[in-house]
């Protein structure tokens, strides 16, 4: 997959960068880190501008990300765990990825769009409870914004920054996500029983 992302955003450039990001929103296994690091490699090779690669790809995710909210609109969860039974081989995903991004967004209410666009995977799926929940749209848009912004701000900078090396930085991000849930799953362990000992007093 990394190779052919490479061959699009060579032939493509901004289009390429744009259609590309779009996609890695609705279908999240397309991993943004290559494109993003990639296309900060390609501001030192071609005539393409940092700003302009920001730019282009916060503009394909926001896209995206309306996408999932639309589509989080018209589901419970119920339906959307038969559609990840059904098609989740295709599309990559499990019932615990969806399960993952609930839960951020039920922890961390309509934040957890600005937090979940700064980890991988959740960036996309987090969108769909945002939908499911009617989040008003003005806020999701502005949430959503700002906290891609940063996320494309920071690998589009560091590709640019590697240059040729800009894949050495991939290595790091594996090891970021994986604290990341580690720390979402200790909170929510937390949480569950300062929850289940309040009710137990009540």
């Amino acid at each position: 997959m990394e190779n052919w992302i490479i061959d699009v955003m060579n032939s493509f450039g901004y289009i390429g960068i744009f259609i590309l990001i779009t996609l890695e929103n609705v279908f999240p296994p397309i991993p943004s880190e290559v494109i993003l690091t990639f296309g900060g490699f390609m501001t030192t090779t071609t005539n393409m501008s940092i700003l302009g690669v920001i730019a282009i790809s916060t503009f394909g995710s926001v896209a995206g990300a309306v996408i999932l909210y639309s589509i989080g609109t018209l589901l419970d969860v119920e339906r959307l765990e038969k559609i990840v039974e059904r098609w989740g081989h295709i599309l990559r995903l499990t019932e615990k990825d969806i399960h993952k991004a609930n839960a951020w967004f039920n922890k961390f209410g309509s934040w957890a769009v600005f937090f979940g666009r700064l980890v991988p995977l959740i960036r996309s799926l987090i969108s769909i409870p945002a939908g499911m929940a009617h989040m008003n749209v003005g806020r999701f848009l502005l949430l959503t914004t700002i906290g891609t912004i940063i996320w494309n701000t920071i690998l589009v900078s560091a590709g640019a920054a590697l240059g040729a090396s800009w894949n050495d930085i991939l290595g790091y991000f594996g090891t970021y996500s994986n604290i990341v849930y580690l720390i979402l799953g200790v909170n929510l362990v937390i949480f569950m029983i300062l929850f289940i000992r309040n009710r137990r007093k009540q």
